[in-house]
């Protein structure tokens, strides 16, 4: 595999699927403060203090779900006073939680895979967002122009492919999918821009494609390029993107916390699935995405379970391509109700 560096702004939007490295700045978010300093009526009719948590999440649509949450009360319901923090990359929220800063976190699984693979006490206590497992319908994908002649994962052998960070998912499922075709993923070359960037680059010959997620899908499409691999649904159409985790001290001190989190959660995720209308009106009260791209833009897929067996064959992918530090035994990284 070549990776050649490229000169990039720093990127306005990191997602969860990106992974990588990148430093992360806090802010409270416009929901954050969850259903206040109230209480919640116990059964005996006394008034119970929530129990106060706080969670990094990204500025994307695939945290929509627990933005609902809050807002419906769902978390409140499980004696829950939430905020919200956001932070810019994935793997950088990581950190804010080892070290106690957030309660909770939010990160694509192959970082939180590589956490623990370097011997941190990380605990994946819900899923978060998987690939809708649809071509031509998924939440990312790589594009290109349609000049560029790229009809199957094969061709995009020997090509110039841009990626928002080299250590994620994306290298991962689109190296393999490449073996798979029969072409040879070494001869990729990877390069590093940001996504608000992508499109453009793109749009532009810098690169033969990229890899990108909503709304970069759509602001790509609008320039001019197309999907030429859905990634995600070419890997496992149950892919795994991206999920909750907090550390195996947080569980062990307060599992009731854990366990009522996971239950929102839950509830949040199918509450999104089944109002997608509702997931494109919140995403645009803590991002920047204009109203039209909301309505015309990919919605990944929410619910789900894990499942032990496809996320350590994720895992072994993780370790085969060098995206990981050694193997991990998923099992013991994930939490048990």
């Amino acid at each position: 595999m070549r990776i050649l560096p490229v000169a990039t702004a720093a990127a306005l939007l990191l997602g969860a699927c990106g992974g990588g490295d990148d430093d992360a700045t806090t802010d409270d978010a416009d929901e954050g403060g969850g259903e206040g300093e109230g209480g919640s009526e116990g059964g005996d009719g006394a008034s119970e203090a929530l129990t106060e948590i706080t969670v990094g999440v990204l500025p994307i649509v695939d945290v929509a779900p627990i933005y609902l949450g809050v807002e419906q009360g769902f978390f409140e319901e499980q004696g829950l006073d939430v905020e919200l923090v956001t932070g810019q990359g994935g793997a950088a929220l990581i950190p804010a939680v080892i070290s106690g800063e957030n309660e909770f976190g939010f990160s694509n699984f192959t970082s939180q895979v590589n956490a623990v693979s370097q011997d941190l006490p990380l605990l994946s206590v819900s899923p978060g967002v998987f690939t809708t497992g649809e071509q031509g319908d998924d939440a990312a994908g790589v594009v290109a122009l349609p000049e560029a002649n790229i009809e199957r994962a094969a061709d995009l052998e020997g090509l110039t492919i841009a990626t928002n960070t080299l250590a994620n998912n994306f290298v991962m499922t689109i190296s393999h999918a490449v073996e798979e075709d029969g072409g040879d993923p070494d001869l990729i070359e990877w390069v590093e821009i940001p996504w608000p960037e992508m499109p453009a680059a793109v749009a532009n010959g810098q690169v033969d494609a990229g890899v990108v997620v909503e709304p970069f899908v759509t602001f790509a499409e609008d320039e001019g390029a197309e999907v030429v691999l859905w990634h995600w649904v070419e890997t496992d159409p149950n892919f795994l993107v991206a999920g909750y985790f907090t550390t195996e001290q947080y569980q062990a001190d307060n599992p009731e916390t854990v366990e009522a989190f996971v239950a929102a959660l839950d509830e949040s995720r199918t509450y999104a699935d089944e109002n997608p209308d509702e997931v494109r009106r919140i995403t645009g009260t803590y991002t920047e995405i204009d109203e039209d791209v909301l309505n015309r833009m990919h919605l990944p897929r929410f619910g789900g379970e894990f499942v032990i067996e496809e996320l350590q064959w994720q895992a072994d992918l993780a370790n085969d391509f060098g995206i990981t530090n050694g193997a991990v035994d998923v099992a013991e990284m994930l939490f048990n109700e």
